[in-house]
């Protein structure tokens, strides 16, 4: 059994009667029903190339957001919608005790595909769908969320949502974060109608999410299913470059403050540190501005990220040192300014044990390949860790790729990641 933090009573909703527990085993997913609502979503904010472009917040998002609620209510769930925006839909047990929760995120980058978080969330509907279409009623709560701003491709930081649903990042610092073109959290929840009147917060007895992996090695591998065992701890700063403009023709090399220069030999330093420190190690500088930005002007200015992540944090801790003494170093040398400013940082963090075994469990017994791994990207199930048993169930990228419009999972690698969701979430909603 697992320990509970607190008990939250629920109204309980007219259902069948509870099936035969014996049944359980034998149950599965309806996965062209599943497939159908993938679909649909992926039409609101649709891109070339067969994407979505939801930014958080956006009305693209909005219009998202209307759906999934809309299939809440649908499947008889009681929809609270926070003050952050994060929305739960809850499923009465037979007793009102903590819930067992699942969920993920519908907001995407701007050329994102049409799996990163909306799997997670989908497939926990599809769960609820299919509890009751056979008339099983659980005995804990069910609840399946959506959390604002997971990806921080608006918004900084990423898995705001969940973080404040988790009191990690307090409200206030939520809604006053303003996004990359000037609006802030809480300015577009209102204009969305999303700015909910509940207190964040889901005490949850356990939370299960279900991902598409993002990456290469159960694709590669040949697996199935990943048991996830943790989520790598990442470090996002930004840093600010000043430098001097000047005439590209006139001026000498040894007398410029060249912005661009400097931001060209931190991207390859970090790249450095990263060989240097080795794997799991990973850096990246994924965006960058110029000013003035002309063909024939000495850049004054430079605006980039630095994206560091390691599985260990004393290794992470290590290439952050590394990599902010690289960065004073090498604007000393150009005579160029350097400011920077954290905009994410989260440490290492290791799931359950006992939920990682029953996702194994499970996949063997539904007759899948298993493997455990860590996570490479964050997720919000990495803010409900600290506070309740949490687990990931991982199902192969193609080629893993994601974050880009060709992201693609095999339908029946979908099922199977549901599949086990399914018992994994029965067996905890029965203790």
């Amino acid at each position: 059994m697992f320990a509970s933090s607190r008990t939250t009573p629920m109204q309980p909703v007219s259902l069948p009667p509870r099936a035969d527990p014996h049944d359980f085993a034998g149950l599965r997913i309806n996965g062209p029903r599943l497939h159908q609502r993938l679909a649909e979503l992926a039409t609101i904010g649709a891109i070339p190339g067969g994407g979505v472009a939801r930014l958080a917040l956006t009305d693209e998002d909005r219009l998202g957001r209307d759906q999934v609620v809309a299939w809440m209510r649908e499947l008889g769930l009681a929809v609270s919608i926070d003050r952050v925006g994060n929305v739960i839909g809850t499923r009465a047990g037979r007793e009102d005790l903590p819930p067992v929760a699942s969920g993920s995120h519908i907001d995407t980058v701007r050329t994102g595909g049409i799996l990163d978080g909306n799997l997670g969330v989908l497939a926990a509907l599809e769960v609820i769908a299919t509890l009751n279409d056979a008339g099983i009623r659980t005995r804990r709560p069910l609840a399946v969320a959506f959390f604002t701003n997971e990806e921080g491709a608006r918004f900084a930081p990423d898995m705001m949502g969940s973080a404040v649903c988790q009191g990690s990042l307090d409200l206030e610092s939520a809604l006053a974060a303003v996004g990359i073109d000037g609006r802030s959290v809480g300015e577009e929840l209102a204009r969305i109608g999303y700015a909910g009147e509940a207190t964040p917060g889901l005490d949850a007895y356990a939370f299960v999410e279900l991902h598409i992996e993002q990456g290469p090695v159960l694709d590669r591998e040949g697996i199935t299913i990943g048991a996830v065992t943790g989520v790598q701890g990442i470090s996002w700063t930004e840093l600010t470059l000043r430098g001097v403009s000047n005439h590209a023709g006139t001026t000498p090399i040894a007398l410029r403050k060249d912005a661009a220069l400097v931001a060209a030999e931190i991207t390859v330093a970090l790249r450095r540190i990263a060989v240097e420190l080795g794997p799991p190690q990973v850096a990246t500088v994924g965006a960058l501005t110029l000013r003035p930005n002309l063909i024939n002007v000495v850049p004054n200015h430079a605006l980039m990220t630095l994206d560091l992540r390691n599985t260990d944090e004393a290794r992470l801790q290590e290439s952050e040192r590394r990599a902010f003494a690289a960065v004073a170093e090498l604007a000393a040398r150009e005579g160029v300014e350097v400011s920077q400013r954290s905009l994410a940082r989260f440490a290492p963090v290791e799931f359950d044990e006992r939920v990682i075994h029953r996702v194994e469990r499970f996949a063997q017994a539904l007759g899948h390949s298993v493997r455990r791994l860590p996570s490479g990207a964050g997720h919000d199930a990495q803010m409900f860790a600290p506070r309740c048993p949490t687990g990931m169930i991982f199902v192969p990228s193609v080629d893993g790729i994601s974050h880009n419009v060709r992201e693609r999972t095999d339908p029946a690698h979908i099922e199977a990641g549901a599949d086990v969701l399914l018992q994994t979430l029965l067996s905890l909603a029965e203790e």
